[in-house]
């Protein structure tokens, strides 16, 4: 068993690294997954600017066929030397699960596989496949607790050649955690406003640090399904901010969808309660979201939920197609959704 421990990490890319080919990299810490992938990527001493060296796939592409993956990985580089395959996005997809498996068996001796997923739950299939191996990192990030985000803000204030007041540290602290990249730019957007003073003080920080504190995708989901558009808005800058793909949020808002179809078949199907069929089939959701998804299930008839399907389908072709569009595509399609719940 090879799991590592957020706050393990930093040990564990200086001494252990080294010895792993595989690594799963998730949590429910977007900015941090894509960090510390990041990280692990540049020690492997691969050019990540060389396409013939270096290949990223969105995990999407591999939901068809486990042997996409196996190949990439077991390709030898057009110039020969080492090879990295880093997936972005990963989820539920059964072929990436797959073909994990089959590497963890026989890991290959050329090439390194970095998996950035999201928060997983414990009995996810990647998880389930990583997680008993020896052959594969499994590296969980979770939110930095105040411990981590002292660390960096001192790091960060510390390279710009800054100080901070008690009261101003108590402040700026309030604002961050939710996700490590959001964290980081805020505190660096801060040195650049007081570049060239000695202290930042506690108006300095409520002049230009945003709320970086809870940047989540289930945030904007929830929005769209309670039909508010103000938190879906809110919820939407956060996660630009954060640098978090906009195709997560529809992928997300998609299962939630997927979700929703199957119970209202269910309640239509046995005459049962909302709140009957959360509790057969809910048992997944977090506590905090149960409310919200048990009312839009008294909302939402059938039939709309499955046009609101093929209306998120249809984005999601759309915004693969035409990624230069994705985010307006994205948050265009979700406020209409939204709308459309407020109105139920």
């Amino acid at each position: 068993m090879s799991e590592v421990k957020s706050h393990e990490f930093d040990n564990f890319l200086q001494k252990s690294a080294a010895d792993y080919r595989l690594f799963l990299v998730y949590g429910p810490d977007r900015g941090l997954v894509s960090e510390r992938a990041a990280q692990l990527a540049g020690c492997f001493g691969i050019p990540l600017d060389d396409p013939f060296a270096v290949v990223k796939l969105d995990a999407t592409e591999l939901q068809q066929s486990a042997g996409r993956l196996l190949d990439e990985v077991n390709a030898i580089g057009l110039f020969g030397g080492e090879k990295l395959v880093w997936i972005k996005g990963a989820s539920a997809e059964k072929g990436l699960s797959e073909a994990l498996q089959v590497l963890a068996a026989a890991p290959p001796s050329g090439s390194y596989l970095v998996i950035e997923a999201g928060d997983l739950k414990k009995g996810a299939a990647l998880r389930k496949t990583a997680e008993p191996s020896r052959t594969v990192a499994s590296i969980a990030c979770y939110s930095d607790d105040a411990r981590a985000l002292n660390a960096l803000v001192d790091r960060e204030l510390s390279e710009a050649g800054l100080r901070i007041s008690p009261a101003a540290r108590e402040r700026l602290l309030e604002a961050l955690g939710g996700d490590r990249i959001a964290s980081r730019n805020e505190v660096r957007k801060l040195a650049l406003y007081c570049r060239g003073r000695d202290i930042i003080s506690e108006e300095d920080v409520l002049a230009v640090v945003g709320d970086a504190s809870a940047i989540s995708v289930d945030d904007a989901v929830d929005a769209v399904l309670q039909g508010n558009v103000d938190a879906l808005m809110h919820a939407m800058r956060k996660i630009t901010t954060s640098k978090t793909p906009a195709f997560l949020v529809l992928q997300s808002c998609l299962r939630q969808f997927q979700q929703l179809d199957v119970m209202r078949s269910e309640m239509d199907a046995n005459r049962q309660s909302a709140s009957q069929v959360i509790a057969s089939l809910g048992r997944g959701l977090h506590f905090r979201r149960k409310p919200i998804v048990e009312a839009a299930l008294r909302h939402w008839t059938a039939p709309a939920i499955r046009r609101e399907l093929n209306r998120l389908q249809t984005t999601i072709y759309q915004s693969r197609s035409r990624q230069s569009l994705e985010e307006s595509l994205v948050l265009q399609n979700l406020l209409a959704i939204a709308i459309q719940s407020a109105k139920r």
